[in-house]
């Protein structure tokens, strides 16, 4: 399925997933990155624990590179990914594959 299918939620008051496009727009806004490819990989996770209804936006890679990261671990560079995403953690995001430079 794609965003603009109709798949009924989960709850009716269950806020929709979040699209690859506003979770690239999150992390410009956030880290200004030099790099930066959101790949939605939801669809090849259908059936799995945590994925959803719709088959968008519960499973993310992310490929990064940003100024921020620099001398920071690997784990600081992540920490500052999650800090972006957070908004999109209640929406179902489920889980993040990150690679950064």
């Amino acid at each position: 399925m794609t965003p603009s299918s109709s798949a009924p939620p989960a709850h009716p008051s269950a806020p929709l997933p979040a699209t690859a496009a506003q979770i690239e727009a999150a992390l410009h806004a956030a880290l200004a990155p030099t790099v930066l490819e959101v790949i939605d990989e939801s669809a090849a996770h259908a059936g799995h624990a945590g994925a959803n209804a719709w088959g968008y936006g519960s499973h993310i890679r992310i490929r990064i590179a940003a100024p921020q990261f620099n001398g920071l671990s690997r784990i600081g560079r992540h920490r500052l990914v999650y800090d972006a995403l957070r908004p999109f953690i209640a929406r179902g995001l489920h889980a993040v594959t990150i690679e950064t430079d």
